[in-house]
């Protein structure tokens, strides 16, 4: 180094030297930000808050017509027997909470003669549930594959382009599987109401889920199931078999996969009950009423939380009908 540059050297090193000194010691003066706490009990498991509890419900008098009218009052909540506080209450969601409503028609072989009328009444049912600029509707099918023809959408000519496209059927029948996926992938994260209507001939014949763990996944992701079959055909009624009429396992599958979660199973014999069915769903969707309440047991402990709505009295004569329970873990919505 040459020595007329020393002095300079030693002199930028010293400057160097006070404003790092400088630094820190204002670095240490300055309070540091606490972490933010994360609670761990004694068996170092990490706390989630527990979600509310958001409940469809639907009441209907002795003739099965929706009654509308009620109030908060009108309705008691208990969630293991234990009386549950009522946070919000609704009357008119329809005008306020936005519906996510899935439709999955069955493609499997036995569908082949009755598919292009399902695809009719399932598009037909999409109009007219669906609300501009603010419900969204997907449709999918299953059979040896679960496939989503169409993500959710309110746009009708993409949902109308997608039923349509459907022309080949497979084998088997995985419905369990797609409840399952479609519970799992879509209705967990849609921001309103969730609702699947299932369409379909039969019981399941390939999922490796099974009945059980469809229940429980459309009761954690707060989805509603109705179930339509088309057992009985169109042309021809299967023998002994009635329109709406519950008859064999796979029946009552149908029927279990509804109840447990709020909904309702249909049973047609014929295309003008098909379309009855949908629109009778329709309705429904229109005429519920929204409860939340804040869950008194704040444990995610694992165990099935059973929930059950009655009406105060002098209100017996009527029928209230929403999801059967939840189980609580750590991903219930």
């Amino acid at each position: 180094m040459s020595r007329a540059l020393v002095p300079y050297f030693f002199k930028r090193m010293s400057l160097l030297v006070i404003f790092l000194v400088a630094a820190v010691t204002a670095s240490a003066q300055k309070p540091k930000a606490s972490p933010s706490p994360t609670p761990i009990d004694e068996g170092q498991s990490v706390i989630t808050n527990i979600r509310r509890v958001r409940l469809p419900i639907t009441v209907t008098d002795k003739k099965g017509s929706f009654v509308p009218g009620l109030t908060k009052e009108d309705f008691i909540i208990l969630e293991d027997k234990v009386p549950q506080a009522i946070e919000t209450f609704s009357d008119d969601i329809s005008q306020i909470t936005p519906l996510y409503v899935g439709v999955l028609i069955d493609t499997s072989a036995s569908t082949a003669g009755k598919l292009k009328f399902q695809q009719e009444s399932a598009m037909n049912f999409i109009q007219t549930v669906v609300k501009p600029r603010k419900d969204r509707a997907l449709y999918g099918t299953f059979d040896d594959e679960v496939k989503l023809r169409q993500d959710f959408t309110n746009q009708l000519d993409l949902l109308d382009r997608a039923v349509y496209a459907t022309k080949q059927t497979g084998t088997h029948t995985a419905l369990y599987d797609a409840v399952w996926q479609f519970c799992d992938e879509k209705m967990r994260s849609a921001p309103g109401r969730r609702v699947l209507v299932l369409v379909t001939d039969g019981g399941d014949t390939y999922s490796r889920a099974n009945m059980r763990d469809a229940i429980d996944i459309a009761q954690r992701t707060e989805t509603t199931i109705f179930t339509i079959s088309t057992k009985a055909g169109f042309l021809s009624t299967v023998p002994g078999v009635e329109a709406g009429q519950v008859a064999g396992e796979n029946d009552r599958v149908l029927q279990t996969l509804a109840e447990e979660t709020g909904g309702i199973a249909y049973f047609t014999g014929d295309m003008l009950s098909l379309e009855r069915s949908f629109s009778k769903i329709s309705k429904e969707l229109r005429a519920q009423y929204l409860v939340t309440y804040n869950p008194a047991n704040k444990n995610y402990d694992g165990n099935f939380r059973k929930i059950e709505v009655k009406l105060a009295q002098g209100r017996g004569d009527l029928r209230v009908r929403t999801k059967r329970g939840y189980k609580a873990i750590v991903d219930t919505p």
